[in-house]
């Protein structure tokens, strides 16, 4: 792979707390920045609002064109008019994660303590939780008390999770999607790759790539193509690619590529023209280290206890990242803490990246829940021409 440039700067909406905030790791950030972007308009009660937490390699452009790829919105196919999260019905908000490179603080941002210089791999380890609690500091900046729903799937998943048990008032509805209350030792196996590889890259330079103008490219693209498969299943990989080599018929030549080793390696490259390396370290960390019951003796239930928040789980039959299992093992919890929950098991072949992809079965699991849970809300119904 040649040498990639870092990516452009890009200007993005942003909300500043000049208060900071304390970290889990008990540091402070003594300045933060949210990026975020919202959808719709917030009603005179403010009492339409939906939270979409975005996965892993996800950002805040949930449902438009991505400034730095030109490509639509992650969610484009579920975030909109007349959608399943109806933009003409809701008011959307989509916040980049604490720790990310699309605008709120994290690695590429000002060192607090270094004038001029970025944090870099100096940036102070976050959480889930963390994460949770940047994005509750936007919602009360925009004067939202209760959010109506906070949705999201994989990491975004854990995000919801965390939502529905450290401010239970303030969320209505929670629908965590492909997701799980913990990683597994597997997931946590497949991230460590991931980072050692970019370890590994000559250009990290103990993370201060930047001084030198250059990013890990090699390492991080490799940390991707590793994570990507994850994210899909073996009848997936099979239906699109096979063993077809990509210029040739036969395993002839020793250069022949199958195809599916250069679409790997078109998604490295195409991951590290948008992504910091340093980011992906600290993202990942943050999801290795989630665990909902540790701070409550090891019961996940307790998470859960006495909660009013109305929840839907969907899990995917061929994800094998947060296997049906993972799911199962949330569902029950809430069920002993006595919650109203919903669960389906969505049948797909597509592998953990199912909830970016068209299934309808899905997208209509995901519009009935939110139009019983805005009919139980009271809130009005969308208004027709």
């Amino acid at each position: 792979m040649d040498q990639i440039e870092p990516f452009a700067e890009i200007t993005h909406q942003t909300a500043v707390f000049a208060d900071g905030m304390a970290l889990d790791c008990g540091r402070m950030l003594r300045q933060m920045a949210v990026a975020y972007r919202t959808y719709g308009s917030l009603n005179a009660e403010r009492s339409n609002a939906v939270l979409i937490c975005h996965a892993l390699t996800g950002d805040q452009y949930v449902a438009e064109t991505h400034p730095l790829t030109g490509r639509p919105g992650w969610w484009a196919n579920l975030v909109g008019p007349g959608l399943p999260i109806d933009t003409d019905r809701f008011f959307v908000i989509c916040a980049n994660v604490l720790g990310g490179c699309m605008g709120s603080t994290g690695p590429r941002s000002p060192h607090d303590e270094k004038p001029g210089e970025p944090w870099g791999h100096d940036f102070p380890p976050v959480t889930i939780r963390d994460m949770v609690r940047a994005q509750k500091k936007l919602v009360d900046q925009l004067g939202i008390t209760q959010l109506f729903a906070v949705i999201g799937g994989s990491m975004g998943g854990m995000q919801v999770l965390e939502w529905a048990a450290t401010y239970p008032e303030q969320v209505f509805a929670a629908v965590p999607i492909a997701s799980g209350a913990h990683h597994s030792a597997q997931n946590i196996a497949y991230n460590e790759v991931g980072r050692q590889a970019i370890f590994a890259d000559p250009d990290f330079n103990d993370g201060e790539y930047w001084r030198s103008g250059v990013i890990p490219a090699r390492g991080l693209a490799v940390a991707r193509m590793v994570a990507h498969i994850t994210y899909l299943s073996e009848a997936a990989l099979t239906r699109k690619f096979g063993r077809r080599l990509r210029d040739a018929s036969s395993l002839t030549l020793l250069d022949d590529k199958f195809e599916v080793e250069s679409y790997l390696q078109y998604q490295g490259s195409a991951f590290v023209r948008r992504f910091d390396a340093n980011s992906y370290l600290s993202i990942t960390r943050a999801m290795d280290f989630f665990d909902l019951a540790i701070d409550r003796g090891g019961d996940l239930s307790r998470a859960f206890a006495g909660t009013r928040t109305r929840f839907c789980l969907v899990s995917f039959s061929s994800d094998w990242l947060f296997p049906t299992k993972a799911t199962r093992e949330v569902v029950n919890a809430l069920i002993r803490g006595a919650a109203n929950v919903s669960f389906v098991e969505i049948m797909s072949d597509k592998g953990h990246d199912a909830f970016l992809l068209d299934e309808p079965d899905f997208h209509r699991t995901l519009a009935g829940f939110i139009a019983g849970c805005a009919e139980h809300r009271g809130l009005p119904p969308k208004e027709t021409p």
